[in-house]
């Protein structure tokens, strides 16, 4: 049990830190995935292509 929890709170700080250096990178271009529980939950659970769907979805709309 401790396992998985241990687990699951490195995959919320990885997905964290992933769309914090996703967000120093692209800032000059203005593409900004906001950092909140669903997208951190999201990346969590659906790993790095979860990311490129959200920067897709953000051109396609914005």
């Amino acid at each position: 049990m401790l396992k998985k929890c241990i687990k699951v709170i490195k995959k919320i700080i990885f997905s964290s830190f992933l769309l914090y250096g996703y967000n120093l990178l692209i800032e000059p271009l203005g593409l900004i995935i906001p950092i909140n529980v669903i997208t951190v939950g999201t990346i969590s659970l659906l790993g790095i292509p979860a990311l490129f769907s959200f920067i897709l979805i953000h051109v396609i709309i914005f």
